[in-house]
């Protein structure tokens, strides 16, 4: 039996001869001050007015607070065929949403009473005031829409006080009046058309309904393939329903977290009959509510309350259609009462309901997608009723017909033979519905190898404490393996690390890391995956090596100087170095006077100097283990001025600010020299260079080894041209002799500069 509530209506004259609809809530529609706080459910039904032969609409309206809307018409069996569209008004800014289709293909009881109505899908839109429905033939055509068609607005009401609402308007105003109105309007048509004659309601201007007694329908149930049977299939069920109880049988999976009726608020007074029961779940079908999907994951409950009433309120169902509800959020609530760990009889998928369990995610999804946290629950769910039944929710299913039909794909079913489906299906396979939306159904092969396992997607993500060379992994012993999974962690049981085929460590599901320490030598490591069927994946095995032996330096950093530009803070050197490692050499720092990093191969690097400094660099080489080795060397790069060299001949002195302390030597007579004597191991010549310089000898402890030509096409100073280098420190003569090459003799020198 129905419970609604209803509006009283009345009517106020305008001055300008208009009138404005209105109602006000009866005395018992007032909950009182613990009522208020504490909202119950509450169903109200418009009728809509007849327009035209082929549409029916309810003008822009204002109501009582609701949430959830829908339209619904005489016989439960009967489609509508066209479109219904809404717009609601939002309760709290006041403003208007745009049209807004209702999924009509919603499947019919397969056990059909009296008194039951078909209905649309309900549409959630969230704390609403005001209304606007139009119901039409699609194609434009006047043909008969079904008898008693209503718009009816759900409030799910607040049952927690930590669900809060906006306070109810006080009383129903209708937004739009006509001018030539009178007070008599509000009870008679305005619109040309006769009153109803089917005895189910009758219209005033405003939309609200009366109400009257309902006769038994006799309009013919539309045909077409896409309409289901409009009598039951008279062979046997293909799973009888149990009158008593059953006992629960264990499942093969664990049960997820369900929010029980008591929950989330269920008014059992509006399911009074005894649950039935099914022998067995061999499949599942999903689906979705329709509705937002942007609403508050607090707010669930709410939906899931008024998709209850509309169910046992509007379809005149006794109970809730799904078994089990999904919000974007994950949470499971429990849907139709005699037991969650039990076969209840659903009202959910039409045809199919004797063989299986209906899962409804609360929005809609034919172009959204559904959450991770949502599909999880499916899959957690699926899972668990399958399990109780020995059911592979990655297989198929013989299911038996029990109603002649087609489905959203076309497929011809006939009532009591068997068909294959999916053990976790959409309602679309088993119904010519869009539901549960193209979305969703295409995530339904995810949601089956999730509840399935094995567990999908498993990689090992990182190995801490260890460096990878090629394809190898090198450690000094403790290591960190991360790894990462796409299925939920909550249809994971544990995470294993596998070591040389042995299992040393066991996480949890949630995990995504495990430590070990290895022994010294060649290994093989791995992560292992337990989904919560039992069924295990493995990684492919990594090869790791555990070694503590440091790298060596065959060449301990050594100091030399290279040709380039001088100054007293930067005399151009090469550090030069050389590091081996047992296993695997990974890199080579400079960690003084400078900081620096540089590759395996890499023996020698461009640096400066300070000059009169002793500088110690200082070097670590690292192998991929993290295991390394240090060393270091002092050196001191020190300028000798030209007025420091034993000269002979004639040499004249410049001065500048572009030389080296200011000042140089300059000659262009054939013969003269200069002479430095140091002990060191790296010596360079510092000189000016310009178009018109000349050529000298450079003899090397009285040895002439080389010929160096000064002419540049521009003038440079502080120019270190020529170098030499010893293998150790020792004491040295650098002599440079003046060439006096034919019209260009000249030579400038800043010095000499050597690394002690």
């Amino acid at each position: 039996m129905k419970r609604r509530a209803w509006l009283t209506l009345g009517a106020v004259v305008l001055g300008g001869g208009g009138v404005v609809t209105y109602a006000v809530a009866s005395p018992s529609d007032d909950p009182g001050p613990s009522g208020r706080a504490k909202r119950p459910v509450k169903v109200y039904d418009l009728a809509l007015k007849g327009a035209t032969g082929g549409k029916r609409e309810l003008p822009r309206t204002g109501t009582k607070q609701f949430s959830l809307v829908g339209v619904s018409w005489t016989g439960a069996v009967k489609r509508l065929e066209g479109k219904a569209q809404v717009r609601t008004r939002d309760l709290e800014s006041g403003s208007w949403s745009a049209w807004r289709d209702l999924e009509l293909d919603i499947a019919p009881p397969e056990d059909p009473e009296a008194g039951m109505r078909g209905a649309s899908e309900p549409l959630w839109v969230g704390p609403s005031d005001g209304v606007e429905v139009q119901v039409l033939h699609e194609d434009g055509t006047t043909g008969v829409l079904p008898k008693g068609l209503e718009v009816n607005l759900v409030d799910p009401g607040v049952v927690t006080d930590a669900e809060t609402r906006a306070t109810e308007p006080a009383a129903f105003v209708a937004e739009e009046s006509s001018p030539a109105a009178t007070p008599s309007d509000t009870t008679a048509p305005t619109d040309g058309a006769t009153a109803p004659t089917d005895g189910t309601t009758s219209t005033p201007t405003d939309g609200q309904t009366t109400t009257s007694p309902a006769p038994t329908d006799t309009t013919a149930t539309p045909t077409g393939s896409a309409s289901p049977s409009a009598t039951t299939s008279t062979s046997p069920s293909p799973t009888a329903t149990t009158p008593t109880t059953p006992t629960a049988p264990p499942s093969t999976a664990p049960k997820p977290p369900v929010t029980s009726r008591a929950g989330w608020g269920a008014d059992e007074s509006l399911s009074p009959d005894p649950s039935e029961y099914n022998a067995a779940v061999k499949a599942v079908f999903v689906h979705h509510t329709d509705g937002a999907n942007t609403y508050s994951c607090a707010d669930s409950a709410s939906i899931v309350r008024g998709v209850y009433a509309y169910h046992t309120q509007v379809n005149g169902w006794n109970d809730i259609g799904y078994n089990f509800l999904v919000d974007k959020c994950g949470t499971v609530f429990e849907g139709r009462k005699g037991g969650t760990d039990l076969p209840v009889l659903g009202a959910h998928t039409y045809g199919w309901n004797r063989e299986s369990a209906g899962i409804a995610v609360l929005g809609e999804y034919g172009t959204t997608s559904a959450s991770n946290a949502a599909l999880a629950s499916i899959a957690r769910v699926a899972a668990w009723k399958l399990g109780q039944y020995g059911g592979d929710p990655a297989g198929t299913v013989q299911l038996t017909s029990g109603a002649t039909q087609k489905n959203y794909f076309g497929t011809s079913y006939t009532s009591g033979s068997t068909y294959t489906f999916h053990r976790i299906s959409g309602h679309r396979d088993g119904y010519n519905t869009q539901c549960p939306g193209n979305s969703l159904y295409s995530q339904l092969p995810t949601v089956r190898a999730w509840a399935a396992g094995p567990v999908q997607g498993l990689k090992v993500a990182s190995v801490g404490g260890a460096g990878l060379s090629g394809s190898t992994y090198y450690t000094k012993g403790a290591i960190s393996v991360k790894w990462a999974a796409t299925t939920p962690s909550s249809l994971i049981k544990n995470f294993q690390l596998v070591v040389d085929g042995k299992t040393v460590a066991t996480t949890s599901g949630t995990a995504t890391s495990a430590n070990t320490t290895l022994a010294l030598g060649s290994h093989t490591v791995a992560v292992r995956a337990v989904h919560q069927s039992g069924k295990t994946v493995t990684t492919a095995a990594l090869n790791v090596v555990a070694e503590t032996t440091a790298p060596t330096f065959t060449t301990t950093p050594k100091l030399s100087l290279r040709t380039g530009t001088v100054n007293t803070t930067a005399v151009p050197v090469t550090l030069g170095w050389k590091a081996t490692d047992n296993k695997a050499l990974r890199e080579v720092k400079l960690t003084s006077p400078a900081a620096a990093t540089f590759g395996p191969t890499t023996t020698a690097s461009n640096r400066t100097a300070k000059s009169g400094t002793a500088t110690t660099w200082s070097m670590q080489a690292f192998d991929y283990a993290g295991n390394y080795r240090t060393a270091s060397a002092a050196y001191t790069s020190v300028i000798l001025q030209e007025s420091s060299a034993v000269k002979y001949g004639s040499w004249t002195t410049r001065s500048s600010t572009s030389y080296l302390g200011g000042k140089s030597y300059s000659s262009g007579s054939k013969g003269a020299s200069l002479t430095w004597t140091f002990t060191g191991r790296s010596a360079s010549w510092v000189v000016s260079r310009a178009s018109s310089s000349g050529q000298v000898y450079v003899y090397v402890d009285g040895v002439k080894v080389s010929t160096v030509d000064l002419k540049s096409s521009t003038t440079l100073y502080r120019q270190a041209i020529w170098t030499k280098t010893w293998s150790s420190s020792a004491k040295h003569t650098v002599k440079i002799v003046v060439v006096g090459t034919s019209g260009r003799p000249t030579i400038t020198t800043d010095g000499l500069v050597y690394i002690k």
